[in-house]
């Protein structure tokens, strides 16, 4: 016999083994399906399977000494055993299967599949920045949708990232990183791993994490080779992608003329940001993240640092070019608070100045503000920061080319950030706004975004 058909044929077997706890449910299955097939031929006068309906009538006269004839409602009744026996022998043995294999999940795999199968159905939706503001974006759509592709900074010189970037000369996964967190599927258990921190030894300051992503980018060669392999692991809902493989440093000229290098030191810088850009300038984007841009439904920049998380991405030559031409609508979501060195006494209009300067003008579609009411203590708080709420200008905003549209998208805890959710929300509602009704019936599952937007109204 061939060695590979003996080899498959042993493997076959094993489910015979002793313990696995399956045959016996298999075997309930096929005398439920014997059981409704034979109720079935009773109820049809023999005609399905007349043999088994005499096979039948022999065990009943054995058992009761009766010679009456089986009535229609006694086959309806032997159906509906056979059908019990199918669906709990089916049942008890996927879930020998299941409760082995993910002994923790056999509760909710059926809420899983489910769950997937609507969600691979979803919008394409490209979001670009990094920071803390992309990772919360994230978090909300993968509700919606885990067709989502993340196009992060790498820009970063502090803390654990840049010590990494400098010491191995790997991309800052920092940002990588909390996205990646925001995607997974086990979120609790990828942020409990990935955000604990050392804080003693050599080790002091870096996070398990970003040590996994160095050492997956050691092992295979590539940044974003290490990035997939985690992604296969934790089953992320969407695709991460660094804005490029390049080492690339993040500068700025001050309006004062001052020229300011590394992302760490713009930041601590006081005075007002002219321009940014990156060195080398000649940096290049991936294959994958361009065409993820080319197949989107829609393209989010931001929330984050307006200079440091979400221009240094549209710097990248071929990117900002790609972005331009794609048909999907690109729509700027602006802070909800000033930073201090990077937008002070911004508009929502300045926002989109700056990108208009950079980028050139009809880049933009559409911005989305907050409007959402500050509580004072945390104004209070944070105007001894030297930040305040941005403030609208619609009219503005759409002189320069971009539609307005604004919603309570404000949440307060210690500090104020975007709630998740409803900028989620947001988001998709004004991706059925910006496209034309016949690409909005195409694009996604009806009824999964109905039943969600209603439970979020």
């Amino acid at each position: 016999m061939n060695p590979k058909r003996y080899e498959i044929i042993y493997r076959y077997l094993k489910w015979l083994y002793p313990d696995i706890k399956v045959k016996r449910w298999f075997l309930l299955a096929v005398l439920g399906i014997f059981l409704f097939a034979t109720g079935f031929s009773v109820m049809n006068d023999g005609v399905a399977i007349g043999y088994a309906e005499l096979q039948f009538r022999e065990v009943i006269y054995r058992l009761t000494g009766s010679t009456k004839e089986i009535t229609i409602p006694t086959g309806a009744i032997i159906s509906a055993v056979g059908i019990l026996a199918i669906i709990i022998g089916f049942k008890q043995m996927l879930n020998s299967i299941i409760s082995s294999v993910l002994p923790e999940n056999e509760l909710r795999i059926v809420d899983r599949i489910y769950s997937r199968h609507h969600l691979r159905r979803g919008p394409k939706i490209v979001v670009v920045g990094g920071g803390t503001g992309l990772s919360a974006l994230l978090r909300g759509l993968k509700q919606y949708t885990c067709n989502l592709t993340a196009i992060v900074t790498v820009s970063d010189d502090g803390g654990s990232s840049g010590k990494l970037r400098n010491e191995l000369g790997i991309q800052p996964p920092g940002d990588v990183r909390n996205c990646m967190v925001a995607l997974a599927e086990t979120e609790e258990i990828m942020d409990t791993l990935f955000s604990y921190r050392f804080e003693s030894g050599a080790l002091k300051g870096h996070s398990l994490g970003n040590l996994l992503l160095a050492g997956l980018t050691d092992t295979f060669g590539d940044f974003q080779k290490g990035i997939e392999q985690v992604s296969k692991v934790f089953a992320l809902r969407g695709k991460v992608f660094p804005t490029t493989l390049d080492q690339v440093v993040l500068m700025a000229d001050l309006e004062d003329g001052t020229r300011v290098v590394g992302e760490t030191s713009i930041r601590a810088t006081e005075g007002k940001i002219e321009r940014v850009y990156l060195e080398p300038s000649d940096c290049t984007p991936l294959p994958d993240a361009i065409q993820a841009i080319e197949e989107a439904d829609l393209i989010v920049l931001g929330p984050g640092s307006l200079y440091t998380s979400v221009l240094p991405n549209l710097l990248v030559t071929g990117l900002r070019e790609k972005i331009r031409e794609a048909s999907a609508p690109c729509v700027y979501v602006c802070n909800v608070m000033t930073e201090k060195g990077e937008t002070d006494g911004y508009k929502v209009s300045d926002h989109l100045q700056a990108i208009i300067d950079h980028c050139g003008t009809d880049f933009v579609d559409a911005v989305l503000a907050s409007r959402g009411e500050i509580t004072a203590p945390l104004l209070k708080r944070y105007s001894q920061e030297d930040a305040a709420p941005v403030a609208a200008d619609p009219k503005m905003v759409q002189h320069l080319g971009a539609k307005y549209f604004e919603a309570n998208l404000v949440q307060e805890r210690n500090v104020v950030r975007h709630d998740s959710d409803r900028l989620a929300k947001e988001l998709i509602r004004l991706l059925f706004r910006l496209k034309p009704i016949g690409e909005r019936i195409a694009l996604v599952d009806s009824y999964l975004l109905t039943r969600k937007l209603r439970k979020n109204s």
